[in-house]
């Protein structure tokens, strides 16, 4: 088991949706990975990830996907990208990523609460 934070620790990560408008091939990464460009809304507006989600995710079936990010860790350089948002995802029995996402469509930059 984990160790335990209080709801206020919990609520400095700053967890919103997404739509992925725009993805595109990432070749200098170390692993397969994509980078996406998604809209989180008016408030935040489009931000870049890189996410090594190639194993399931084909780059056509991304656009008009929401996904879940963490929004307020700083901006992390990876190779050439600045990525500006941690995409959400588990690691299936393999250990290749599948998309943490919501089931119903909300607006873009809702937050997780």
């Amino acid at each position: 088991m984990s160790e335990q934070i209080s709801f206020d620790d919990f609520m400095k990560v700053d967890i919103r949706t997404g739509t992925i408008v725009e993805v595109r091939p990432f070749p200098e990464a170390r692993k397969p990975a994509h980078i996406m460009i998604i809209d989180f809304g008016e408030e935040l507006g489009l931000k870049k990830s890189s996410a090594q989600i190639t194993v399931h995710y084909d780059a056509e079936e991304l656009v008009g996907r929401q996904v879940m990010a963490v929004v307020n860790f700083p901006p992390r350089q990876i190779g050439p990208l600045k990525s500006e948002v941690l995409t959400l995802g588990y690691e299936d029995e393999n250990g290749d990523i599948v998309l943490a996402a919501v089931d119903k469509k909300v607006p873009n930059g809702q937050r997780l609460m």
